[in-house]
């Protein structure tokens, strides 16, 4: 069974930085584009951020292009997500998601595995 964990959520004033990572245990992680979506209290999920396997193509919500930079590292089976300047409407829950095999996308149904989510706060 694959595993995506995510990690590295927590508390932050608003204008400070995060970084979320998110660990696989998929062999297949590195043929993986990797996807970054969030869901803020009463709304629906939304996405953030995605990758493609190489690291060479990336994609990000209008609501967070210029704050938010996703990375991966393939040697290490992580995918990063470095979130600046943050905002209280920033505030969710953080999940990772995986599409082996699959095209980096910003269309949820697209990924095949999905973490169990981070919780980021950000205070203002």
């Amino acid at each position: 069974q694959v595993q995506l964990v995510e990690s590295g959520g927590g508390l932050v004033q608003s204008g400070g930085s995060l970084r979320l990572s998110c660990a696989s245990s998929a062999r297949t992680f590195s043929v993986s584009a990797m996807g970054w979506f969030r869901r803020a209290p009463g709304k629906d999920r939304e996405f953030v951020a995605t990758i493609s396997w190489s690291g060479g193509d990336t994609l990000y919500a209008d609501s967070v292009k210029g704050r938010f930079t996703i990375s991966r590292d393939n040697a290490k089976n992580t995918v990063y997500l470095q979130m600046n300047s943050l905002k209280p409407e920033d505030t969710a829950v953080y999940y990772c998601a995986a599409a082996p095999f699959g095209r980096y996308s910003n269309y949820a149904p697209a990924y095949e595995v999905w973490g169990q989510g981070t919780q980021v706060t950000v205070s203002s």
